[in-house]
């Protein structure tokens, strides 16, 4: 979604930063869970939910649940609930076992739900049948999140189209199966578009004939705007979440958390290479990015600070540097104040905050933000005076509190408490010091790269000890507050926590660890051994309370990996030969059922209109009184990065590459030499087209479903005007394994040269994947087996070097990976479609070449993105191969014009 009222950075703009703050109901569409009542109080309340602590984590627990709201936040049992979600497209990572991996990260790193984005065209491989199984399996993402203890909030993308009602049912009915009203899953919210009154009024009676007691968040209603997306880097994720937080919504959304690839024909950015989303704090590889501090720190915050879910305006607190935006606002229940402090301008600005009374100096660094709190309860003892760095979590481990506080590496933190009675702090590490002058204790630290430092606080005042932890970025994403019913935690040291269970004396931790690294835990009461991915850590009470691995956690060694090698080669695209065409689908319908218009006299060339939606699509056009033909003007929608190759009577015309959205023109001058030939023998020659659409990830389909459709507009012709018969032909039928958006309609993918187990008896051995120069489509092949450790967690990537000019289509054991982006970083091979446990793997690369160069990569390699000990365990993906009884895919026959299932060939 994208905010009109938001910048560049992703943050709320200045309008919609002060409206918000006036916002006193939110605008919720209720189900049968119970609608709010009075602004600031849930229907049947007497008085305003007080703050306190969150719900515990959900589930599926069979238990009836409350959802209400008020204009502060949602209302779950009575209890205040703000939440940090992200967004996952599970269809983008075609290894469902690997979603586990996902939502366990999402929830470690503080979020407490995931927004479940769903395409119809994904799931729709056949016309009339919607797939929520197998790769697409809706039912087993949902468990997943339950399993996970993350809310759901479902996002459907329907589309418009004749089968967008049939599939939205059964998404639904697979959603009411797991609806956290009714405990038996968690699924929370229904997020859709922006809506108007009327249509809001529709969908939701949809909902309940369809069983789904949910409330319905419009896009641009107040709970769907705290949302940030496309942020360049930290400090811009930073500065639009605590933008957000000033507005108050109920929901704050990353964005897009993970997007993964745009893997086959699934409609992507239009930028080079097939990651979804660069902006993502998860990437491609699943591994954390640098925007993923700000996240983590912002989510535990929300999670462990429950005094942030009740915030009104207060007075005062405005910065002297007017470049600083500040938003003063507090607890009505707890006295806590958090003046959020944005910086807008292109250079850091020191200025001065009135905390606790008494003016701070602050520098806020450019185009960032902080958040600054004052007067919050830290436990049992000591309140927070003011703190110049932000507070990431608040909790009790045994017989201690902590609170944990992160800011730039190299900037001193300051931390002054409120202590009546003087205390006696300990330092526990070298940087700290600390004064105790009337009433209040002032510890400052500067923050070391990649480690916390902490002060142990012990006093009259409270039987508690105080654990101050602060941290620099790096080294707050190493901390990891933890829940249990015996208490809540904190583990310090490995790179991914991702389970803690009380076990009697035992504390059972699972989670991930890549470099040899320490390992610290903060227990609850009680606890006196700890586990590591089950095996004992032999541990000692150290002075800050913790239990500390007497040797730190082993890190793992990279996986060999194996050359690529035993390259073969055959060239394709008879498409462009002179040859008969009696097999493809004539091109005669002469009124469009899309939106773009025909120009008159021509007939309707439009894929779509076809029954080919996706993917490589092939014309030919077969021309009486061509003599004397000059030049061919082709104009097409083939999107931000299609591609136009044409031939004329087997000859190359040229390459034209496409650089917008909408309908752009390649214009081809017909060869001296063919222009002679047409002239001494001018029959009817073929003007052959391969037309490659790429889509905008915001456009809908074409054709009959009233969009702008793609592929071929029109054609214009110099120096004469011939007659034109077009035909058209394009991908086979879907693959019913791998969905529709596998396969395009390149002649090897109807042959099956993608597929794992072809013969390739006549394929040319070659050293690497590239040959001469020559326009055209050319098709490679090899295998390759890798042994990773069960417990090893490897995301390895294809990188091709030397790609100039042409299109590598790459296909992994059939599936289609996408198109290859030279960003430097490869193309990343997703778990469960790669086999890592000592099995082959067959690797197809489709290169599409302009013939100026030469045609395909230099060399092709393997290299690791990231490799964890630990993970989750990877189940295969199914990946059919050629057979001789089904020589290509969805049984086509090797002629491609009628499929040995009688289903009809599309040349």
């Amino acid at each position: 979604m994208e905010l009109g009222t938001r910048n560049r950075t992703g943050t709320l703009g200045r309008r919609a930063f002060g409206a918000l703050a006036g916002t006193t109901v939110l605008g919720l569409a209720l189900g049968g869970s119970g609608a709010g009542g009075a602004a600031g109080t849930p229907a049947g309340a007497r008085r305003p939910v007080p703050t306190g602590p969150p719900p515990a984590r959900p589930a599926a627990d069979g238990v009836r649940h409350r959802v209400e709201t008020d204009r502060h936040s949602l209302l779950v049992d009575g209890r205040r609930l703000v939440l940090l979600a992200g967004e996952a497209h599970p269809f983008r990572l075609p290894g469902p076992s690997l979603w586990r991996d996902v939502l366990e990260k999402l929830r470690a790193h503080g979020g407490t739900a995931v927004v479940a984005v769903l395409d119809r065209r994904q799931l729709t491989p056949f016309p009339g049948h919607d797939d929520v199984g197998g790769v697409h399996g809706l039912d087993r993402f949902l468990r997943l999140a339950a399993g996970a203890g993350l809310y759901v909030v479902l996002r459907p993308v329907p589309r418009p189209g004749p089968d967008a009602e049939a599939w939205l049912s059964r998404v639904h009915a697979v959603a009411a199966r797991h609806l956290y009203t009714r405990g038996t899953g968690t699924v929370l919210l229904y997020r859709t578009g922006a809506t108007g009154p009327g249509e809001t009024a529709r969908l939701r009676e949809r909902l309940r004939a369809d069983g789904l007691d949910l409330p319905l968040v419009p896009d641009g209603s107040p709970l769907a705007r705290g949302e940030v997306r496309g942020a360049a880097d930290p400090a811009a994720v930073r500065l639009g979440q605590l933008d957000a937080l000033g507005a108050g919504p109920a929901v704050h959304t990353v964005g897009t958390f993970f997007g993964g690839t745009s893997w086959g024909w699934l409609p992507g950015p239009p930028a080079p290479g097939p990651v979804y989303d660069p902006t993502a704090p998860l990437d491609e590889a699943r591994r954390p990015t640098g925007r993923m501090a700000p996240v983590h720190q912002f989510g535990h915050l929300l999670r462990h600070v429950p005094d942030l879910a009740r915030l009104t305006e207060a007075r005062g607190g405005g910065a002297r540097d007017a470049r600083l935006r500040v938003r003063h606002l507090a607890n009505p229940d707890t006295g806590a104040r958090f003046h959020v402090l944005a910086n807008d301008s292109a250079e850091d600005v020191t200025s001065t905050v009135p905390l606790d009374g008494r003016p701070v100096p602050v520098t806020v660094p450019a185009g960032d933000a902080r958040l600054l709190a004052s007067g919050l309860p830290l436990g049992a003892g000591p309140r927070l005076a003011y703190a110049t760095v932000q507070p990431m979590a608040v909790l009790s481990a045994g017989r201690q509190d902590i609170a944990v506080f992160a800011g730039r590496t190299g900037e001193t933190a300051q931390v002054v408490l409120d202590c009546p009675g003087e205390p006696w702090p300990s330092r526990l590490d070298d940087e700290a010091a600390w004064a105790y002058d009337h009433g209040r204790l002032h510890v400052t630290a500067p923050l070391p790269a990649g480690r916390p430092v902490r002060v142990r606080v012990r006093g009259a005042d409270s039987e508690r000890p105080l654990l101050l932890v602060l941290a620099d970025d790096a080294a707050s994403l190493r901390l990891w507050p933890y829940e249990t019913p015996s208490g809540p935690g904190l583990v310090h040291g490995p790179e991914l926590l991702r389970e803690a269970v009380v076990d009697g004396q035992t504390l059972r931790l699972t989670g991930d660890t890549g470099d040899e690294c320490p390992l610290r835990v903060w227990a609850p009461r009680g606890v006196t051994a700890v586990t590591w991915n089950g095996r004992p850590v032999r541990t000692v009470v150290d002075r800050d309370g913790s239990l500390r691995a007497r040797r730190p956690l082993p890190g793992v060694p990279e996986p060999a990996l194996p050359a690529l090698d035993g390259w073969r080669r055959r060239a394709e695209n008879p498409q462009s030969a002179p040859d008969d065409d009696d097999g493809w689908t004539l091109a005669d319908r002469r009124t469009p059922a899309s939106s773009t218009p025909v120009p008159e006299g021509q007939p309707v060339l439009f894929a779509e209109e076809y029954g080919l939606p996706h993917g490589d699509v092939w014309y030919r056009g077969r021309l009486r009184g061509a003599a004397g033909l000059e030049w061919v003007s082709l104009a097409h929608r083939a999107g931000p990065r299609g591609l136009v190759m044409a031939w004329l009577d087997g000859e190359p015309l040229g390459v034209h590459r496409t650089g917008g959205a909408g309908i752009d023109t390649a214009r081809f001058a017909v060869p001296r030499r063919l222009r002679e030939r047409l002239r001494s023998a001018p029959g009817t020659p073929l003007l052959a087209v391969l037309v490659r659409r790429t889509r905008d990830p915001e456009e809908g389909p074409g054709g009959a479903d009233g969009r702008t459709a793609s592929g071929l507009v029109s054609a214009a012709f110099g120096g004469v005007s011939p007659e034109v018969r077009w035909r058209v032909g394009g991908p086979p039928a879907p693959d019913p394994v791998r969905g529709p958006l596998n396969t395009g309609g390149l002649c090897g993918e109807r042959e099956g040269w993608h597929l794992p187990g072809l013969d390739e008896a006549g394929w040319e051995p070659v050293a690497a994947p590239r040959a001469e120069p020559r326009q055209g489509v050319a098709w490679y092949r090899t295998g390759f087996r890798l042994d990773v450790p069960p417990e090893v967690d490897a995301s390895v990537a294809l990188v091709l070097d030397g790609v100039s000019g042409a299109r590598v289509q790459v296909f992994l054991n059939g599936w289609n990976l996408g198109e290859y982006g030279d960003d430097g970083q490869g193309l990343v091979l997703p778990g469960g479609v790669l086999r890592t446990r000592a099995a082959r793997n067959t690797l197809a690369l489709a290169v599409l070449s302009d013939g100026s160069a030469a045609a395909g990569p230099a060399s092709a390699r393997l290299v690791t993105r990231g490799v964890a000990a630990g993970g989750v365990p990877v189940d295969r993906v199914p990946a059919p191969g050629r057979t001789a009884s089904q020589p290509g895919p969805a049984g086509f026959s090797a002629a491609g014009s009628r499929s040995r299932t009688g289903v009809p060939g599309r040349w």
